[in-house]
């Protein structure tokens, strides 16, 4: 099917031939003519890189042309970043693109302007709790990697958002896309929508497994020439011989981090000068962003070809090695599965070295054949590979008949609703009342028929766990105590600030009862919330944490009693998580913290993110209540941003000043903007760099001052280089 014959405006089909786009996969055909560009809801459950894509963008412009708008919902932020950049190239069409990921007690009525707005599906949910006017607009929503229904982190939200957008906008167009899983059909039913099934790919995929020196896939096998004493480099070097790059998937950061060390020095002899030019560069880009020993280890192994890809990478870190992978200059990647959840990074072959992973209720167990789909699904780059790779690895003969029989010949698994659960559903109970989608229990529990968990379960059970969550929430005074279901002032904000009722209880009781409110009070009450994300507990913790906690028992609004285990524990792993923060606030360097709390820079900046918004939260609710702290922490919350002491806060308000700038500039004089727009320039220059310097002036209006910039000679070493501000990541 040529994409001229398709229904589409001339502009948009021109738009598609002059990017080298004439004709459509089998799978996309079969789209259309299912319905796709006629307003039918429908699921395509086909591999990665088969062109699902495509389908929401020709599904989205042919409705935008004709006046409607398009919601994109993905589950990551960093896949929200990917698909706004794509978007963005529909600029010449006249299309404006947006994106909202965060901000998650904001109406974004600003963004109803644009054409495509692209959101995580917990933002989408916060906008619908928000009554953002301009979602009663939206004619079609694609919800990308919809599987995730599966997940018990994030499917909950994910299924009740889709339910509320079609009960909200009947006649709204799903795109629903989805790797193959087992029930597509299920699935389908629920949205009423029309399915694409299919297992064709643009280039050939080989699946297969490793095991003595031997690649064996279900019809032929290939012996890999054995250059070092492990098989997965020996099988990296293979590939990279031929002029591909590998994706190598480790069970942990740990591995990752040791298998691009491991690998670097048998890579790094097969770059070109150029390679080498390039990777040095980028190398020098990652000390500029982090001053960490793992961004440190992270540049060694780039200048040597390999790098390591894992969620304690800060977001620019991350980007720079994807960007350098997609450019071909850096190797091989070995990640953590993070990289296989719908980021476009393919490579001729995946290895994938372990195909365990640990729970921690039952120790290492097997993948589900759904995830290794998805590694296996990055193996093969369309209109750069011939074919594409994916090898398991195994180490005896009953382990390679075992990946043989469960993996390379098995299906994916079916999907299942995660909702019926009080934590997950209590949440979304609050906010289906406040939105007056439901005034009775009648009237809730005719919307939740309409999710997938009643459409699977025929509604088992759900009653009692809506009983149990109707009697949480006038208990805790978020609804009235009468038989209609009205939301208290209380329980209209905990669902406006899109926040789980069991933290906002939390909070609110902590601030009744804690007879002092210092720092740590404050952070350990946001830490005790099951919205936070909390730091491991290593060995060595337990002694350092529980003599910290006698020391400052005062301090928390309750300590557990240590006889009961479980309890102590937990809250153990809040005050670990409490100490990251205080050190965070108080301007303890990254690559401090980092080896203090056995962490990464990426979860440093994750924590501080949730903690900004749970203290944000705790400051309004305490002004709703008229409680204790509600200053205390509104500035708490600027400090978690900017991680900083209270003096540095001036300087931080100007864009581009991290913590570690503001603090030099602070110890020379310089204590606001104002007293930095009299600075002589050569001086802040040599503080801050002269191009750091330069855009500083600009910004605080004084351009005089940036003619007397003297840029240093090239041997010179600039102090520009600095840690981010929170809102940087």
């Amino acid at each position: 099917m040529n994409i001229e014959s398709l229904d589409l405006p001339d502009e948009v089909k021109r738009f598609y031939l002059d990017s080298g786009i004439l004709e459509l996969y089998p799978p996309q055909a079969e789209a259309v003519e299912k319905g796709l560009l006629e307003g039918r809801n429908l699921l395509a459950a086909i591999p990665t890189a088969s062109g699902k894509t495509l389908l929401a963008e020709l599904a989205m412009l042919k409705s935008i042309m004709a006046g409607g708008k398009a919601l994109y919902i993905v589950p990551l932020r960093a896949l929200a970043s990917e698909k706004f950049r794509r978007f963005r190239e529909f600029s010449e069409l006249g299309i404006r693109v947006g994106i909202s990921t965060g901000d998650y007690d904001l109406r974004d009525e600003g963004l109803g302007v644009n054409d495509i707005i692209v959101a995580t599906s917990e933002k989408t949910d916060s906008l619908l709790r928000n009554e953002t006017a301009w979602m009663q607009e939206i004619s079609v929503v694609v919800a990308d990697e919809v599987h995730l229904i599966d997940s018990a982190d994030r499917g909950p939200t994910l299924e009740v958002t889709l339910a509320k957008l079609r009960r909200m906008n009947p006649s709204c167009q799903i795109l629903a896309l989805s790797a193959t899983v087992g029930n597509a059909d299920e699935l389908a039913a629920w949205l009423e929508a029309e399915l694409v099934v299919s297992e064709w790919r643009p280039t050939e995929l080989r699946e297969g497994v490793f095991f003595n020196g031997t690649f064996y896939c279900k019809d032929w096998e290939k012996p890999v020439e054995k250059s070092t004493k492990d098989e997965a480099v020996n099988l990296a070097l293979d590939t990279l011989r031929k002029g591909g790059q590998c994706l190598v998937f480790e069970s942990s950061r740990k591995n990752c981090m040791a298998f691009a060390k491991k690998a670097a020095s048998s890579v790094k002899k097969t770059l070109s000068v150029e390679d080498r030019e390039v990777l040095a560069g980028i190398a020098d880009e990652i000390l500029e962003n982090s001053e960490t020993d793992i961004s440190m280890n992270l540049a060694a192994c780039v200048r040597s070809g390999t790098a390591f890809h894992h969620a304690g990478l800060t977001t620019p870190l991350r980007e720079l090695v994807e960007d350098g992978f997609r450019a071909g200059k850096i190797k091989l990647i070995s990640s953590t599965p993070t990289l296989a959840a719908g980021l476009n990074l393919p490579a001729r072959r995946v290895i994938i070295r372990s195909y365990r992973r640990y729970s921690s209720e039952s120790g290492m167990q097997p993948i589900p054949v759904l995830e290794y789909k998805q590694m296996a699904g990055r193996a093969g780059r369309p209109r750069l590979d011939p074919y594409g790779e994916a090898v398991l690895v195994a180490k005896s003969n009953e382990e390679f008949l075992f990946l043989f029989e469960n993996y390379i010949e098995a299906g994916a698994e079916d999907i299942w609703s995660k909702l019926g659960t009080e934590n997950a559903l209590r949440t979304h109970v609050l906010s289906t009342i406040s939105n007056g989608f439901a005034r009775t229990k009648e009237e809730l529990m005719d919307f939740l028929e309409a999710t997938f968990f009643a459409f699977q379960y025929s509604n088992f059970g759900l009653s009692t766990v809506v009983d149990e969550c109707l009697n949480f929430l006038r208990q805790e005074e978020m609804l009235e105590k009468t038989d209609a279901l009205i939301s208290t002032g209380f329980g209209k904000l905990v669902s406006r600030l899109y926040i789980d009722p069991l933290s906002a209880s939390r909070i609110a009781k902590g601030l009744k009862e804690a007879e002092t409110l210092t720092e740590l009070t404050l952070l350990h009450l946001i830490c005790s919330t099951p919205d936070m994300r909390l730091l491991y507990m290593r060995n060595q913790d337990y002694q350092d944490i529980n003599d910290y906690v006698m020391a400052h028992a005062g301090e928390f609004v309750k300590v557990p009693s240590p006889f009961n285990i479980t309890e102590y524990e937990w809250f153990l792993g809040e005050v670990k998580t409490s100490l990251l923060l205080v050190d965070w606030i108080h301007e303890k360097s990254e690559n401090e913290i980092c080896s203090k709390f056995g962490t990464g820079e990426g979860d440093i900046h994750a924590i501080a993110d949730i903690a900004e918004w749970i203290i944000h939260v705790t400051a309004q609710l305490a002004r709703l209540l008229g409680l204790k702290g509600a200053k205390e922490a509104a500035e708490l919350e600027k400090r978690i941003r900017y991680g900083a002491a209270p003096e540095l806060m001036d300087l931080l308000d100007i864009r581009g000043i991290g913590r570690v700038r503001a603090r030099r500039l602070y110890e020379a004089g310089f204590r606001s903007s104002a007293e930095l727009a009299g600075a002589d320039p050569a001086k802040v220059a040599t503080l801050l760099g002269p191009k750091i310097a330069e855009r500083i002036f600009k910004q605080i209006g004084v351009t005089e001052a940036v003619n007397e910039i003297v840029e240093p000679e090239p041997s010179e070493k600039s102090p520009s280089a600095g840690q981010k501000t929170i809102s940087d990541y």
